[in-house]
């Protein structure tokens, strides 16, 4: 059966900067933006706001969906990336509770969209999608039947 992995992120914007977190993967600095899987019994803003804090240590709600994005990574692997914006009124301290993460920047969007160590190409076009001003009601996303009941089979897909 397909099942592709079910992401959240966020463009986190303040005062002309993008927050990025900085992680080493296969030995090398990546770039992207605080970002995760969703997990058991959690909405996909709760996903959010806890990828943010567990990557940065700010606390933030996003204020709106930017765009969903489907995904093929080079190792086949299929991705559903669910892309929310953060407006913050300036630049905040971060401090990463996770591990992977080895610092948090503020960038601008030249810097982010010409470097040539982002984790994948959704860094950039998530910087392109925000810069393009679209931006969704958080009430597009609907949680039905909330919240989950672990076990119940409603026989829903």
């Amino acid at each position: 059966m397909f099942k592709p992995h079910v992401t959240v992120a966020c463009v986190v914007h303040a005062k002309g900067k993008f927050l990025i977190v900085e992680e080493t993967v296969n030995g090398k600095a990546t770039w992207n933006q605080p970002a995760g899987h969703l997990e058991a019994d959690e909405t996909l803003v709760q996903a959010a706001e806890r990828e943010l804090w567990e990557e940065t240590g700010i606390r933030a709600t996003p204020q709106h969906l930017i765009r969903m994005h489907q995904w093929i990574a080079p190792d086949n692997t299929p991705f559903l990336r669910f892309l929310f914006a953060i407006e913050l009124d300036a630049v905040c301290a971060t401090e990463p509770h996770d591990d992977d993460i080895d610092r948090c920047l503020w960038l601008s969007a030249e810097e982010i969209l010409t470097a040539c160590h982002l984790r994948s190409p959704l860094v950039a076009e998530s910087i392109r999608c925000w810069q393009s001003g679209q931006r969704l009601p958080l009430e597009i996303i609907g949680e039905f039947n909330w919240p989950f009941t672990k076990g119940v089979n409603t026989g829903a897909a």
